[in-house]
């Protein structure tokens, strides 16, 4: 078997996956979606934006406590052994 016979068995396979896309399990939401409008689109960006934030400022406070505060109490805690 060639390389031609091989790459026209691949394009086959590929063909017959993407033929049942709109008919399995996926179907019905893929043709339930729409486009978003522009607020929609704003809102969710916004709202993805703040937990964003929210979480690297978690994470910078976490980071700041153990590299700066954490070593501090650590010794208060055990007598600057």
């Amino acid at each position: 078997m060639g390389w031609l016979d091989r790459a026209k068995d691949l394009q086959d396979k590929l063909d017959n996956r993407f033929k049942t896309v709109g008919h399995g399990k996926y179907g019905r939401i893929l043709r339930m979606a729409r486009k978003p409008d522009v607020e929609e689109y704003v809102r969710t960006l916004e709202v993805a934006g703040i937990g964003a934030i929210l979480i690297g400022a978690i994470g910078f406070a976490i980071y700041i406590f153990f590299t700066q505060v954490g070593p501090w109490f650590w010794g208060v805690l055990t007598g600057g052994l």
